[in-house]
């Protein structure tokens, strides 16, 4: 997403509204682990989109109420390879994906309607809600590296082998991509690019899509 006239022009409409500047919301994982989430796992946050949904909604809040305009979903290290992996089938997993934007909107649901009470939530002095509404809140699908699945640290050195071709690369992000643009987010982040391969599939697969 973000590409074209119309993606152009509502990132300026939202920048516009914000005054100028957008702020993105922090470290996902390390807040769940401060919520007391159990994050020992190879799915890493994305476990919590099975386990603890109400944490990742909690931690989406937090951050908008601390002044985030935007807000990344749980599915940096969500792939349908990695949940098969771990024993869920591919229409679950499609699920999750689908569920991790459905959180964030959520979250932007409850804040636009006034029923957040953090210290830095944006309100007028005659009507908090409106203010609230006024102020662009976005859900950013986030979606992580080759790497991040493999959970090895090659999603920080781009070290994936010869083995894996640009290819292989975009067959691995394609229906992930797509079934996280269908649900309906503002923006699709792409987080993490290590090597420039990665970064020519990611581009080809958003571009088709």
């Amino acid at each position: 997403m973000g590409r074209g006239d119309g993606h152009d022009d509502a990132l300026r409409r939202w920048l516009r509204e914000a005054g100028g500047w957008l702020v993105v919301d922090g470290a996902l994982g390390t807040e769940l682990e401060a919520h007391g989430a159990d994050l020992q796992d190879e799915l890493w946050s994305a476990r919590c989109l099975v386990s603890a949904p109400h944490l990742i909604r909690k931690v989406h809040l937090d951050y908008l109420d601390a002044g985030a305009n935007i807000i990344t979903t749980a599915s940096y290290q969500a792939t349908l390879q990695g949940f098969q992996s771990r024993g869920v089938s591919r229409e679950q997993g499609e699920a999750l994906l689908r569920r991790s934007v459905q959180i964030a909107q959520e979250a932007r649901a409850i804040f636009v309607e006034g029923r957040s009470k953090g210290p830095y939530a944006a309100r007028d002095e005659y009507d908090g809600v409106a203010s609230r509404a006024r102020r662009p809140v976005l859900v950013a699908a986030s979606v992580g590296s080759y790497g991040a699945y493999l959970a090895d640290g090659s999603e920080y050195t781009g070290d994936y082998g010869r083995s894996v071709t640009k290819e292989a690369l975009k067959n691995f992000h394609r229906r992930r991509l797509q079934v996280l643009a269908d649900a309906g987010p503002d923006l699709i982040a792409f987080e993490t690019i290590p090597n420039k391969l990665e970064a020519q599939a990611r581009t080809l697969n958003s571009c088709s899509h």
